[in-house]
Parts: C-alpha cells; structure tokens; sequence
C-alpha cells in the first residue's frame, strides 16, 4: 500500500495493531478522523492517554477500575460469599448484562496454556485460594469458556480449594462447548448462571 504522507502511513501502521484491524480499515479510520474537528482527534488521543496511565485493577478482584476497589467489589449490596471466577473482564461484562448475578467475582487474566506458555503463577489464583480460606466465601462459580484450557484451568483451582467446606459449581453448560463465554447471548449466559451445576458432578460427566 503506498502512501503520500508519511505521517498518514504511521497512523495506519499504529492502527492496524489493533485486533481485527487490517491495514484498508485502518486506512478508512485515519483518513475518517482526518475529515473530523482537530479538537474531537484531541478527545480521542487524550482520552486513550488517560485511559492506559490511569486505569487501575481492583485490589480485590482484579477488575478494571477508575479506583482501588473496583464497583462492584465495593457495592454493599452485591452478596460477597459467591465469587463467580472468570478470565478476563469482557466476560465481567457479559455477565453484567445478564442482570441474574449478585455476588462479585475473581478476574484471573487468562487461563493455563502450556502450549501459550502460560502457567498457574501467571494467573490470578493466589490470590483466589486466600481467599477462599479466608472463611468468608459460600460458593464458587466457574464461568470459564468451555474449551481444554478452561476445563484444564477450572480442575486446577478445584484441586486447590476442594477441601475447604465451600459449595464448588460451574456454569450449566447451554453454553457450547468451545465457545467463548463473551460471545453467548445474554439470555443463554443468564440462564447458565442461574442453573449452575455442581462442578464436581459436571467434572464427572465428561
């Protein structure tokens, strides 16, 4: 692709980063942005700086949030004994839309991938583990995608906890197998959450 400004063909080269950005899209939001106000370019920029020096990862349950402590972690009214485990916080918001879960959750930053090179001490699961023997926890969720790696990643931090006196489930499995949890549509997602099933029960149905 030739470009007639230098400047042009570093904008496209930075944009076409992002996932899913080939370098003709890339091209199109450049030369989009080029058409706009030069202060609207300015609130974009500003706020994608403000965004990667400020943003914070809750102290409680590795979230993303504008404080210590993420919202939801620090709503009252949320219940705090069930802690619904996720890998990441795209799957905190697909949840979130549900609107069927009350209790917090535990964001571990991915799941175990030998393959990937990503082992349990890369993940967030310490600190899931204190707290679980911390006594303050009733139940555990698993509401990882349903793929090697996320059975692999659920059965991992099983064996860790399953001697605490904890109920131990995971969500049923309307959602398919393979499928990112991100990508189910609210209603299946719900209805996985509210009809979660026993993990042990579901471990040994596979």
């Amino acid at each position: 692709m030739e470009f007639s400004s230098k400047l042009i063909e570093k904008a496209v080269n930075e944009m076409s980063q992002l996932p899913g950005i080939g370098k003709r899209t890339a091209l199109r939001l450049v030369l989009h942005l080029l058409k706009q106000p030069k202060e609207q370019t300015g609130f974009l920029s500003q706020a994608l700086v403000a965004m990667r020096q400020d943003i914070k990862y809750c102290a409680s349950c590795h979230n993303i949030s504008d404080s210590v402590m993420c919202e939801i972690c620090a709503n009252k009214n949320r219940n705090h004994q069930i802690i619904c485990i996720v890998e990441d916080i795209r799957d905190v918001m697909a949840i979130e839309n549900t609107g069927q879960f009350r209790g917090i959750y535990h964001v571990l930053g991915g799941k175990i991938s030998p393959i990937d090179g990503v082992g349990p001490s890369q993940l967030n699961i310490t600190s899931l583990v204190e707290k679980v023997k911390s006594g303050t926890v009733t139940e555990i969720i698993f509401a990882l995608s349903s793929t090697m790696e996320g059975d692999t990643t659920n059965f991992y931090i099983y064996k860790q906890i399953t001697e605490s006196n904890i109920i131990i489930s995971t969500i049923a499995r309307g959602i398919s197998v393979g499928d990112e949890l991100e990508y189910a549509d609210e209603v299946t997602l719900g209805r996985s959450i509210l009809h979660r099933i026993p993990f042990e029960k579901g471990f040994k149905n596979n």
